[in-house]
């Protein structure tokens, strides 16, 4: 089958020829380079495939990485240039070059942490051969032992042309640890020079990394209390640089079982701790600006967290605001350039000990700091990542002024885990970010127990809805001229499972932030409607109970407000005059036509429109005669004001004033929030229509409301 010209099997075949030339230079193979590009090929297949996967698997990169070993790409730098070519042109010959900007920049992010797992895997399986040609080594060296041993008195040449000819580095010793003889890979690895080797005592070669049981195996060998011991240690070289070995030490025995000499094999093990220490710093760091990345941070958290008593830690916890902006307006390159300059700024502020800074990614950042006194010493480190920020930024011939927000978490360690820790830290920023940015807030457990709670009555409101734990109460609206209930208002609860019955302040707003609100009111208007239909049923009076519902904002915008409103009624066999809707003043200020059609056109249906908590807004009262409204009703502030007695003559008049107005324009007037009798009887004074609050009734179900409507028909 042949790819098609310019296909992804034809991408696939680019990406394969690219890398062969790469790495086939520094390649030890005999083959040729198109079959290297052959024996690369199904490689590079599974890292597209692993580039486009859903999940991310590290599993099939490190495979890939120890693939190149068994190909024999063996040198360090033939890994080098793997990475350079994965990083280049991975993503332009086996991404999606059509894909939006966001899932091009997750493959970007994917190829990274490709490259990480490809490294890792190459180092592993190099490391497993290099063991594996040791203890071979290792094993033959240990079988000729003896044989040396006996060559010592038998055949020096048989000896010399083991000695010479290994490719490790041999050493002979006494048993006071004096240098004998030393073969040419041992000089080699030591600088050449012989004269600097032989003659040397063991005891010279001390380290400061050297393991605390090194020198102790090496006591108990030369006392022949041991045969061997293997260990890796460090060794100075003449010229002052550091050579690091596999080093198996072996004790030679006479004839008669007696320790006679020390043998010493050495592997060159320098190279190969660079690479590790390379791909560590790699996995470790962030790529663009070079601070400790995630990984590190939670290392050092998690150790600071286990610190010793009376130690105490203080963590930073920075957003930079308006982030995102610049992103968008002067592109990505521009805001990578601004995230360097705001890291060396930052990387500028936590120099003293037990301070360190991170980049968790994106805008985020992190500076910890640790020691008996971090109450006053993170507030000072906060206040120097804020004057760090002060001094514009320029990124293309741009000024650019950065601010960030920050969350401080400070405590004494031991009492919490490092998520436990940084949940706080990053709610306590979003609470500086909220309360207007450029700011930093000091962690508060009660704020943190409010934001967890929120968040969790947020991801179960969804779930709610569909387990039917949302419930209605009924509050009655009395006609204040007769006392007669005339309708009633529906008021939606929660019965939480854990946090038992929640009224609407504390679930609304969620709702809407979410968009639940559209199928939640959606309920709520069926139930009601059903409910209002049903008290008809048992009316025996004239005239039906109206039922008021609430609008929020968000159903207000819906495009289905009016047919289902139309639907529900018709299924529940309602007339449209038996229902009001509620909009706040709020929602309607500065309304356009667009805005009040679905409102004109219930309007015009026969269902009355309210405009609640009138009187908290700054609307024109003006503004009445555009809005198809037909109720107002009055803020319980006004009535909260009319507990005194007497009442502030101010307020009356205002009242009074308002229900002129509203008379005027035919519009009727409900008091909300009515809990004495004073009240109620100065509202009707006032010319209030109805009225609703504490006084009648709090909300009930829906049975009492009609019990109450069938006492005003008989008495």
């Amino acid at each position: 089958m042949t790819a098609e010209p310019g296909g992804p099997e034809d991408r696939l075949r680019r990406f394969a020829t690219i890398w062969s030339r790469a790495v086939y230079p520094v390649t030890s193979t005999s083959l040729t380079r198109p079959e290297l590009e052959e024996r690369l090929l199904p490689l590079a297949r599974q890292l597209s495939e692993a580039l486009r996967a859903r999940t991310f698997d590290p599993g099939t990169a490190k495979g890939i990485g120890a693939a190149l070993i068994e190909a024999h790409c063996t040198d360090p730098e033939s890994l080098s240039r793997t990475l350079d070519c994965v990083d280049a042109y991975l993503v332009l010959y086996c991404g999606d070059p059509d894909a939006p900007a966001d899932v091009q920049e997750a493959q970007r992010t994917r190829s990274s942490r490709l490259q990480h797992a490809m490294a890792a895997g190459f180092a592993q399986e190099l490391r497993e051969r290099t063991l594996a040609e040791q203890e071979a080594i290792s094993q033959a060296a240990l079988t000729a032992q003896s044989e040396v041993a006996q060559a010592l008195h038998s055949s020096e040449a048989r000896f010399r042309a083991v000695f010479e000819g290994a490719a490790i580095g041999i050493g002979i010793a006494d048993l006071d640890g004096n240098v004998l003889q030393v073969n040419g890979a041992l000089l080699r690895m030591f600088g050449g020079s012989e004269n600097l080797v032989r003659g040397r005592n063991v005891a010279e070669w001390t380290h400061p990394d050297d393991a605390p049981q090194v020198w102790r195996l090496y006591d108990e060998l030369v006392r022949g209390e041991r045969d061997h011991y293997h260990v890796e240690k460090a060794f100075y070289r003449p010229d002052g640089t550091v050579l690091w070995t596999n080093l198996t030490v072996s004790l030679l025995r006479d004839a008669d079982g007696r320790p006679q000499y020390q043998l010493a094999l050495m592997e060159d093990t320098t190279e190969r701790r660079l690479l590790n220490l390379r791909l560590r710093y790699e996995a470790t760091h962030d790529a663009l600006t070079g601070l400790p990345n995630r990984t590190l941070f939670f290392e050092r958290l998690e150790k600071a967290l286990a610190a010793g008593e009376g130690q105490r830690f203080g963590l930073c916890y920075l957003d930079l605001d308006g982030f995102k902006t610049i992103n968008d307006s002067l592109g990505h390159a521009a805001g990578d350039r601004l995230l360097v300059e705001v890291a060396d700024r930052l990387q500028s502020c936590a120099t003293a000990p037990g301070e360190m800074v991170a980049r968790l990614g994106g805008d985020e950042f992190v500076a910890l700091t640790t020691g008996s006194d971090t109450e006053r010493g993170v507030d000072e480190l906060a206040g120097r990542i804020m004057n760090a920020l002060v001094t514009p930024i320029s990124v293309d011939g741009r000024e650019l002024t950065v601010r960030g927000s920050i969350g401080i978490v400070e405590g004494p360690v031991g009492e919490r885990g490092s998520a436990e820790v940084l949940r706080s830290a990053d709610i306590t920023m979003y609470r500086a970010k909220s309360a207007g940015g450029n700011r930093f807030e000091l962690a508060d457990p009660e704020a943190d127990a409010r934001t967890i709670t929120r968040h969790g009555l947020t991801t179960a409101l969804p779930m709610a809805l569909n387990r039917g734990e949302f419930f209605i109460e009924y509050q009655p609206l009395v006609h204040l001229g007769d006392g007669t209930v005339h309708g009633a208002e529906a008021l939606v609860r929660w019965l939480h499972p854990q946090h038992g019955v929640l009224g609407p302040d504390r679930f609304i707003p969620l709702a809407e932030r979410t968009g639940l609100i559209v199928p939640l009111g959606r309920w709520v208007l069926e139930e009601a409607v059903r409910q209002a239909r049903a008290w008809q049923e048992k009316q025996a009076r004239t005239g039906p109970l109206r039922i008021n519902v609430n609008l929020s904002p968000c159903q207000l915008t819906h495009p289905g407000l009016v047919s289902d409103t139309v639907d529900i009624l018709e299924q529940a066999g309602l007339e449209p005059d038996a229902l009001c809707l509620e909009v706040t003043e709020s929602a309607l200020i500065g309304a356009d036509d667009d805005l009040l059609k679905p409102l004109r056109r219930l309007a015009e249906m026969g269902v009355d429109i309210a405009l609640d908590d009138f009187g908290t807004g700054y609307s024109n009262l003006a503004n009445l005669r555009r809005l198809p409204v037909r109720i107002l009703k009055l803020d319980r502030s006004f009535t909260q004001s009319m507990q005194q007695y007497p009442a502030d003559p101010v307020d009356l008049k205002i009242v009074e004033g308002i229900v002129s107005l509203a008379h005027s324009l035919d519009l009727a007037v409900t008091v909300e929030g009515v809990e004495t009798g004073a009240q109620a009887e100065q509202l009707r004074i006032l010319g209030c229509d109805t009225a609703q609050g504490w006084y009648y009734a709090r909300p009930g179900p829906p049975e009492r409301l009609h019990d109450l409507a069938l006492v005003d028909a008989t008495g």
